[in-house]
């Protein structure tokens, strides 16, 4: 990660700057981040305090990159991985810091396994993956990912 860049877990108080983050990929066709606004990341973080945890990337006071671990609500014990990273931020590292740190967080919260999906043609997000470990199985249309814990 850049000296400049920052990270910090994320509350229901940083949904201004998750907001902006969504944002800032409004338009991508390979993103699986929803489109938020304020109270729609307010909340989003909310549940996400209860049942995961949110890391957010700082470049000085620029909202940069956010990632999250949910526990989903059918599998307990398993949660899904996002992370996203603003276009002119990317291929720095911030996005393995984040998947690192949200790691290490569901470990300490006890989760098991760590699951998730990709759009269709998300190779970046497909080699970030395969990285960080990811044993990622193709199925159309959809990619979808494990990570062991």
């Amino acid at each position: 990660m850049t000296r400049a860049t920052e990270t910090k877990l994320a509350t229901s108080a940083d949904a201004a700057a998750v907001a902006s983050i969504a944002h800032a990929l409004r338009g991508e066709a390979n993103t699986s981040l929803p489109e938020l606004d304020v109270e729609g990341a307010r909340a989003w973080l909310g549940r996400l305090e209860e049942g995961g945890a949110a890391v957010l990337a700082l470049d000085g006071s620029i909202p940069v990159a956010f990632g999250a671990v949910e526990e989903t609500a059918d599998e307990p014990g398993i949660a899904e991985l996002g992370v996203w990273v603003v276009p002119d931020h990317r291929r720095r590292g911030i996005a393995t810091e984040l998947a690192e740190e949200l790691l290490e967080l569901a470990r300490e919260r006890g989760l098991r396994r760590i699951r998730g999906r990709l759009p269709e043609g998300n190779e970046p997000a497909l080699s970030f993956l395969s990285a960080i470990g990811g044993m990622v199985p193709l199925r159309n249309p959809d990619m979808t990912f494990e990570l062991p814990l």
